[in-house]
């Protein structure tokens, strides 16, 4: 595999949780953070625009301290008991189906990016390469099933129905003209899968851990299309925290030109700022949250 630049990383699945403090010195926040004196932010792998960030806060009186799971069930969890303030690591699309299963109330307040998802291979080196019957490994939780199987459907593997809505299975696909097999995993091993299989549906952060370079995706969606909105990453606080006043000097900071630079060199051109008003993403998870309920 061919070592990439670092990337955004987007949605995945891992096994334990480590927790990393990047601390920057600073005034109290006036009733913002979780001990008055800092904002704790939950983050997935290495987020140095949070360094960033903190950097450029600290300027204004406020203490950023990034929490860093590699365990994408506990950023939520973390939050919802007020272990930390805010986090920063998943699209709309997780959120709800979290807040849907754990009976939480985690609000978007601010949307980051949104990446690409892409299908890779090490056998075949352009999508007409792949053979009839081609085995293909996919995400296997709901939300990344869903938008994996709408890559395939993008890149004409397969056909689903036209009601499947976000949360698509196999069980969906109506037509299949290459006969491709689907074998769902958990998305931290779809790389491990290379091997066996002819491709694989793998996330932005999942490959740049195994060191997958986003240009030698096979076929990938477009994070500029408006089928893309429901995968927009977001920054989440509680929801009877989502107006605090800090937290928004917290938004308006990731939006500024120091920050968004960061974004730019480590996202290797995946990443995608996109800005939302707070409002409608709050209703596009409540959209997604009725889908999950039918």
């Amino acid at each position: 595999m061919i070592s990439a630049l670092p990337r955004r990383r987007t949605l995945l699945a891992a096994s334990t949780a480590t927790v990393l403090a990047l601390l920057v010195s600073g005034c109290g926040l006036g009733g913002g953070g979780g001990d008055g004196h800092r904002i704790r932010v939950g983050v997935s792998g290495d987020s140095p625009e949070w360094e960033v960030l903190a950097k450029e806060a600290a300027k204004q009186g406020l203490t950023v301290e990034t929490v860093v799971f590699d365990d994408y069930s506990l950023p939520n969890k973390a939050l919802s008991a007020g272990d930390i303030e805010l986090n920063a690591f998943q699209h709309l699309v997780f959120l709800a189906q979290s807040n849907t299963e754990n009976k939480t109330d985690i609000a978007p307040i601010a949307a980051t990016t949104v990446v690409p998802l892409g299908l890779y291979s090490s056998k075949h080196r352009q999508l007409a390469d792949l053979p009839d019957r081609a085995e293909i490994a996919l995400p296997n939780d709901p939300a990344n099933q869903g938008r994996g199987l709408r890559v395939l459907e993008q890149a004409k593997l397969i056909e689903l129905r036209a009601d499947a809505g976000l949360f698509a299975t196999p069980d969906d696909i109506t037509a299949n003209p290459k006969h491709v097999k689907l074998t769902p995993v958990n998305a931290q091993q779809t790389p491990r899968t290379l091997k066996d299989t002819d491709a694989a549906i793998i996330n932005d952060g999942v490959a740049e851990l195994a060191g997958i370079a986003a240009d030698t995706a096979l076929f990938k969606d477009d994070p500029a299309a408006p089928q893309s909105v429901p995968y927009l990453n977001v920054i989440a606080a509680r929801a009877n925290q989502k107006d605090n006043a800090d937290y928004r000097k917290i938004v308006e900071l990731y939006a500024s030109q120091a920050v968004q630079d960061e974004v730019r060199r480590t996202s290797n051109g995946t990443a995608h700022h996109v800005e939302l008003p707070a409002a409608d993403l709050q209703a596009e998870v409540a959209r997604i949250q009725k889908q999950l309920k039918r």
